[in-house]
């Protein structure tokens, strides 16, 4: 009976530790790899429905997903991973697995005091490490094989733009067939599935004459022009034990810029003017966080000029933020902070870092985003657009960064032009889709993959595949 007693009084002493929480407390908790434990506590939390507020309830409900895919993101064991790097460095050892963490080469996560690498850790090893680098270059010979003559393409962009005084040059169209696979038993079959996939957006010389081909169903919803994130919307019983297949073919035209910006004439802008909005933080990835103040005075010195500033930023990104593979974003905290303490990132996590960083100082900065092609290949891909007065909004690509070349315009092309190459499906992040989703999204910052949903929930990346098919129809 006493045991019985001390058993009920622990329990509520749970419960009430447990609602005495706040949310910032569970994620303390997932921050510091006790999973099990903010599992437990946000479960036993969730089942007073009462004491919580709509937003609060699904923000913890978050914070459980946010476990579920850090767990998917994060899968592969120390040996594992030394068997990957054993192919190309045959006496590798776990002394050099703890060396190239603390060099901040290796991504791992204590997840309930047991360590757990990122999938593509080891792999991004060989980005990391100049040395490994090295190395995978000489195993891999053809991997640069049939390279898209991209230098040669930005100098005619920015040739003919100079000769013309135009801003848009080199038009390129093409055919993009898109789909989406729900794999098979996911959704009970006859059950409606939702599927959203991005679409682009019709921008004044830049992306134009967009013409839908067919679609899968044929019925839809377009979203309009101005959803910053837009998509095509589907619905379709699921096929139950068969995939369910959603698809969209189209073509558009989408021509190169290049703005040929003189440092001397850009003038700040107006701190409390019409674009107030692109110079102020959003939390959780847009922050001015002591540690990019720090680096900022850093960076930027005593310049003013908002150009010259923006130059040393991106020339800073570039040298010193390298691009590896990255995490599903939406288990990502703080995403503008993140690549600074890591040393690395992909184009999203670089691209937030240079809007932040840019914004600190003055400069209008916001999100582009969509895919780019480099013939034969083809990728997801992130950027920023940047104000510059009196030039106005230009596209900037701090992943591309610093070409090699002795031009000065060349050299910083991609701080205000873009390469014709480029499918354009979103003008902003963190953006609601049209029509609504009713759960959680797979990818709460961009939209270039797609999202599926039905009755039961969200379909995470896991459940469905995605094919983009592209072809060059004139140039």
């Amino acid at each position: 009976m006493k045991i019985k007693y001390i058993v009920f009084i622990l329990l509520g002493f749970l419960m009430v530790s447990c609602q005495q929480k706040n949310l910032k407390d569970y994620q303390k908790m997932i921050d510091h790899g006790q999973f099990s434990k903010a599992e437990k506590e946000i479960k036993e939390r969730l089942k007073d429905d009462r004491s919580l507020s709509s937003a609060l309830k699904r923000e913890l409900m978050f914070e459980l997903e946010r476990m579920r895919r850090i767990r998917l993101d994060f899968s592969k064991t120390p040996q594992e991973v030394l068997q990957f790097i054993r192919q190309y460095v045959p006496d590798a050892t776990l002394d050099d697995l703890h060396r190239w963490e603390k060099e901040k080469k290796l991504e791992y996560m204590l997840i309930d005091g047991k360590k757990w690498y990122f999938n593509q850790a080891a792999r991004n090893l060989f980005r990391l490490d100049e040395g490994l680098k090295k190395i995978w270059q000489k195993a891999h010979p053809d991997e640069n094989k049939d390279k898209f003559d991209l230098d040669a393409h930005i100098r005619q962009v920015m040739d003919d733009c100079l000769r013309s005084g135009l801003p848009y040059a080199d038009p390129v169209r093409l055919r993009i067939r898109y789909t989406i696979g729900v794999h098979p038993g996911q959704v009970p079959k006859g059950d409606t599935i939702r599927c959203w996939i991005p679409f682009p957006r019709e921008i004044p010389h830049r992306q134009l004459n967009i013409k839908i081909l067919r679609t899968d169903p044929e019925k839809y919803i377009l979203a309009p022009n101005s959803y910053l994130q837009r998509t095509i919307y589907f619905e379709k019983p699921s096929a139950g034990n068969d995939t369910t297949k959603f698809s969209v073919e189209y073509e558009y035209t989408s021509q190169g810029v290049f703005v040929d910006i003189d440092p001397e004439k850009v003038r700040p802008v107006d701190a409390n003017g019409p674009l107030k909005e692109y110079l102020q933080e959003r939390p959780p990835h847009i922050v001015f966080w002591d540690t990019l103040k720090t680096l900022s005075k850093k960076i930027v010195g005593n310049e003013t000029n908002p150009y010259r500033i923006a130059q040393k930023i991106f020339a800073w990104i570039d040298s010193n933020i390298t691009w590896a593979s990255a995490r599903e974003y939406s288990t990502i905290r703080h995403i503008g902070l993140y690549p600074v303490l890591t040393r690395h990132g992909d184009c999203g996590i670089q691209t937030l870092l240079f809007i932040t960083l840019l914004r600190m100082n003055g400069i209008p900065a916001r999100w582009e985003s969509g895919w780019e092609f480099q013939p034969p290949h083809d990728s997801m891909h992130d950027w920023s657009m940047v104000y510059f007065e009196p030039y106005g909004w230009v596209p900037a690509d701090v992943t591309y960064g610093l070409r090699k070349s002795d031009d000065p315009k060349l050299k910083f092309f991609y701080l205000n032009g873009m390469d014709s190459y480029r499918l354009i499906f979103n003008d902003d992040f963190s953006q609601k889709l049209y029509p609504p989703k009713k759960f959680f999204r797979s990818e709460t910052v961009d939209s270039q993959r797609g999202e599926v949903e039905w009755k039961g929930g969200n379909l995470y990346f896991d459940q469905w595949d995605w094919d983009m098919k592209w072809k060059i129809i004139s140039r």
